[in-house]
């Protein structure tokens, strides 16, 4: 039994670079969602917390695109990482 006040951690993984949009490359919660955060950030990986979207995202299947009705959300998330990172949209392809 959790205690009480306990919330459940979530993440999901997305991927893009060369796609035509960003797809789900892991998720879960708890010990798992834990892990996740984890290897992203032994990789460098920038992190950023929105439980709506990631209970969006939760609900698609691993290697799915994105739906359209999420592309400005995840887009506002990637204009950050790239900010971020001091890259531009297309950088990653070449």
């Amino acid at each position: 039994m959790k205690p009480r006040g306990f919330r459940s951690r979530e993440a999901v993984a997305l991927a893009y670079g060369d796609r035509a949009a960003p797809v789900v490359t892991a998720k879960g919660r708890d010990e798992l969602a834990e892990a996740i955060i984890a290897e992203a950030k032994r990789q460098g990986i920038y992190i950023t917390e929105d439980r709506e979207l990631v209970a969006a995202l939760s609900r698609l299947d691993l290697e799915q695109e994105i739906p359209r009705d999420l592309y400005v959300a995840v887009a506002v998330v990637l204009s950050w990482a790239y900010w971020l990172r001091g890259m531009k949209p297309g950088d990653e392809k070449t």
